[in-house]
């Protein structure tokens, strides 16, 4: 018998200083049996970062041809594509011949410093795209506050985020390691 996902419910308000968006979102989040705390709570966080009233989840883990959150026009065009990860290099040149834009949201510390080393040559030549890391100390921090319900208030300025999770608050610096053009 296949096990089953565990559903994450997020109430999330966005202030996002930067891009002007001001949003309050109730979200439902599968976690894969195989998906820890910690990517989960990477994907939310890569919803904040993008966030809009079309963005929604993927399959995830789930499915090899979809991202983990994605989103579309009214045609069905891919208007953004978001990985979270250490996407192969090859998916990501895909994912930016289907979409107008990609990003991807790595972490991970020393890994995703490795993984960026070894495919940072071939990104940069992809112009749709946008590579963002996450320390190790945030996304631990993040696991550590995830809950089945969760009341999430956002508020990002000057690409900083300060999140306040239920009773703790936490403070996370996106680095930007490649900007889309």
């Amino acid at each position: 018998m296949a096990l089953k996902s565990t559903i994450f419910k997020a109430e999330l308000n966005i202030t996002d200083l930067d891009r002007n968006y001001y949003g309050a979102h109730a979200l439902t989040i599968a976690r894969h049996p195989s998906e820890t705390d910690e990517r989960m709570m990477v994907r939310l966080l890569a919803f904040i970062l993008q966030a809009s009233d079309s963005l929604v989840f993927g399959k995830g883990l789930a499915a090899d041809d979809e991202p983990d959150l994605w989103q579309k026009d009214l045609t069905g065009a891919i208007q953004l594509w978001i990985d979270v990860g250490l996407p192969d290099e090859k998916r990501v040149r895909r994912a930016c011949g289907r979409s107008d834009r990609v990003t991807v949201v790595t972490y991970g510390g020393r890994v995703a410093d490795m993984w960026w080393q070894q495919n940072q040559s071939a990104l940069k030549q992809q112009t749709k795209l946008t590579v963002i890391n996450l320390v190790p100390e945030s996304t631990q921090a993040l696991a550590a506050a995830a809950q089945r319900n969760m009341q999430i208030q956002c508020t990002r300025q000057d690409g900083d985020l300060w999140l306040t999770l239920d009773n703790s608050s936490l403070h996370v610096v996106p680095e930007l390691l490649h900007p889309s053009t």
